[in-house]
């Protein structure tokens, strides 16, 4: 597992919104590697990559250019395109994705595995900040503090599932959401005390809301906050504002949170073990993510290793474009 920069990790990318315009930035700040083309469902003349040079491709003509990338990274969303996606691909092509429907994860592992096998190609599922890095630092705190609790706290941030929700309320013609943890819970966390927490406890959520012309503020609003599944079990705000203050205010995607393990090593000795995120955008820092575990799956195809992979299978080492030998001299 050398560093070699000569012959750089060829990527395609597999859609193109925010979280593919995230991987083109990221390629671009990885000198290992090189953006052979973006493959997308609309018409590739309307789409500008930030690099004009950058091919923009049909998805009907990905399959012509099998053995030309390395790696594809899939840019579709959870719910629909990648359960599809990322089985049809992984039968062709080393492929990563984020997929984060966490319920989910064990059946969809197993339609990959099945197809990278099948191809003799390696896929890589689910990675990104959670699931991906919040979840090797679940496990990296259960594994160092058995006798221990663990806490995930999401935010200060915008959330795109719940945004999406409010905005298909009637009545709503446009909205955010933000997921904000609650002070006093954290604290408590970060003290070692190991509380019981309820979902109520641990999170509040904050809509800002533009309404449609003449819609009912009030219904709108009990709407929102009695919404089954997204905010019915949470302290909510809703506050109504114009269209431009949502496009002045609101146009960031911010997020983060924290994983806090709280333990004892023997019965005198209480250890808190915390990992935190501050993100100024959710889907650049997960398009990061993406690619530097892009380069793990590159190398692991290389060994042999075919099959699907989840964040836990990797080795730290195998993110990095440094060298064993580079790593234990500066790192280590």
């Amino acid at each position: 597992m050398a560093s070699n920069t000569s012959t750089p990790i060829r990527i395609g990318i597999v859609g193109y919104g925010n979280l593919g315009r995230g991987v083109e930035a990221a390629i671009r700040k990885n000198p290992d590697m090189k953006l052979t083309g973006i493959y997308t469902r609309r018409d590739p003349s309307r789409v500008e990559a930030l690099d004009p040079a950058t091919r923009v491709l049909t998805m009907e003509s990905l399959l012509d250019h099998k053995g030309q990338i390395d790696v594809l990274v899939l840019c579709g969303g959870s719910k629909d395109d990648l359960p599809r996606q990322a089985p049809e691909l992984a039968a062709h092509f080393n492929v990563v994705d984020s997929f984060d429907t966490h319920a989910r994860i064990p059946e969809h592992f197993a339609k990959v595995d099945a197809a990278a096998r099948a191809g003799e190609t390696t896929a890589l599922i689910s990675a990104g900040w959670d699931p991906g890095m919040f979840s090797i630092n679940r496990v990296m705190g259960e594994a160092l503090l058995p006798d221990g609790a663990t806490y995930t706290f999401w935010g200060h941030g915008l959330s795109q599932g719940h945004s999406d929700a409010i905005r298909r309320v009637p009545g709503v013609a446009g909205g955010v959401q933000y997921t904000v943890p609650v002070p006093e819970a954290v604290e408590k966390v970060r003290s070692g005390l190991r509380p019981e927490l309820s979902t109520r406890e641990k999170h509040t959520r904050e809509c800002f809301v533009v309404l449609e012309a003449g819609a009912d503020a009030d219904a709108v609003r009990q709407a929102i906050v009695n919404m089954p599944h997204y905010f019915d079990q949470y302290d909510t705000t809703v506050t109504f504002i114009t269209a431009e203050e949502l496009k002045r205010d609101h146009g960031a995607m911010p997020h983060g949170g924290f994983v806090i393990r709280s333990g004892n090593t023997s019965d005198d000795s209480k250890q808190v073990i915390e990992y935190r995120l501050q993100l100024d955008s959710n889907p650049e820092f997960t398009a990061a993510v993406l690619v530097a575990y892009a380069r793990a799956v590159h190398r692991m195809h290389q060994l042999g290793q075919h099959g699907c992979k989840t964040v836990f299978d990797v080795a730290p080492g195998m993110l990095s474009p440094k060298s064993p030998e580079e790593l234990r001299s500066a790192l280590l």
